[in-house]
């Protein structure tokens, strides 16, 4: 059924008054960004969240979304759903990560509707306006979800897109339902799992493995904290938007293309209201339950070969890029192309260049 997400007059109350109590921490003289979010930059966004931001814009915003209210396997799930103009159009599934949600694809939803694709973009359980889960639940398991809600939508065959644990949401969807995806493309290649065999890996699979490690012993601190304690931070994160925003802020920062000002790729208002949702929704704590979830997928699974047709998007500014080798590897490799900007969240960052990629890779299977 049509529902709009809503965000009411009490939860915004609240979240500016907590806003303006917000207890600031000390800060280095000259730290910036080094020891993770820069105090001074965050504070300026929360003074701007609690006294300039528009909510009744953004409310608008999310009331004019081609949103639905579906039940999943007993999970209500928030849905954006458009149809092409023309009958008969290939239907793509967009599916999302963390730290975001539908949020992810809004703005190449429309593009991809005006390019003749009917577009299905769900919120993961736990995730945006869909409830969350009972108990924390893995990326095949929203795999199986996601089947069942293509099925529900009057669709048998359909592509899939992803990235960031959407990429192994899509990578599930093409293993388990090989018979109803037409073909996967991803925006990343995802990170290598534990217990690899160097001697079997060429010269760039090996450095892939070494930047995968540097890059968890710089960056991953985050994902080992939602793998393993994710309750303790839901506590403070959950009660203080200003914590929230920066623990999102500065993986938006970090992520993206943006060579490290964050305000180059997005603007205020779009951040804000990323961050309303998690706020108004009190999603933070489901979303990184997840994680513990996808941590214990065995690594057999992950070692799994994709063979419907796969195709790649590589972005300068995401995280570990990996090489055309591991790729060949993992999958049914027929498009890989390297491009020159965006970053993790490239459908937001840059959306001509997403919806170009996906036009070029899919045109084949349209026919």
């Amino acid at each position: 059924m049509t529902e709009t997400p809503r965000i009411d007059d009490a939860t915004i109350a609240d979240l500016r008054a907590r806003l303006r109590a917000t207890r600031w921490p000390d800060a280095p003289v000259g730290t910036g960004w080094s020891l993770g979010v820069d105090v001074d930059e965050l504070r300026a966004l929360v003074e701007y969240w609690a006294d300039g931001f528009d909510f009744d814009a953004h409310r608008a915003a999310l009331a004019a979304l081609p949103s639905r209210r579906v039940r999943v396997d007993g999970i209500g799930v928030h849905v954006l759903h458009a149809r092409a103009a023309e009958p008969g159009a290939l239907p793509i599934l967009l599916a999302h990560g963390w730290p975001d949600s539908g949020w992810r694809y809004r703005k190449v939803l429309p593009m991809l509707v005006d390019a003749g694709f009917d577009v299905v973009v769900p919120d993961m359980p736990g995730y945006g306006f869909s409830d969350a889960p009972p108990r924390p639940i893995d990326a095949r398991a929203v795999a199986g979800l996601w089947a069942a809600l293509m099925t529900d939508l009057g669709y048998e065959r359909f592509a899939v897109s992803g990235g960031d644990i959407g990429t192994h949401v899509a990578r599930y969807l093409a293993l388990d339902h090989p018979d109803r995806v037409v073909a996967v493309h991803r925006i990343d290649g995802g990170l290598p799992w534990p217990g690899l065999d160097p001697s079997l890996l060429s010269e760039a699979e090996r450095a892939f493995v070494a930047e995968t490690e540097r890059w968890r012993t710089a960056e991953g601190a985050y994902a080992m904290m939602h793998r393993t304690k994710p309750q303790t931070a839901a506590v403070g994160l959950n009660d203080s938007p200003a914590g929230l925003a920066a623990w999102i802020v500065e993986k938006l920062r970090s992520w993206s293309g943006c060579d490290g000002d964050v305000w180059s790729v997005y603007t205020r208002d779009e951040v804000l209201a990323l961050l309303t949702e998690y706020w108004a929704t009190g999603t933070i704590g489901s979303s990184m339950r997840m994680y513990h979830a996808n941590a214990a997928v065995p690594a057999e699974q992950m070692a799994r070969r994709v063979e419907v047709p796969s195709g790649f998007s590589v972005f300068p500014g995401d995280l570990v890029r990996a090489p055309r080798e591991w790729l060949e590897r993992t999958t049914n490799l027929v498009y890989h192309r390297e491009l020159d900007r965006g970053g993790h969240f490239a459908p937001f960052e840059q959306p001509d260049l997403f919806v170009g990629e996906l036009r070029a890779f899919l045109e084949p299977f349209r026919r």
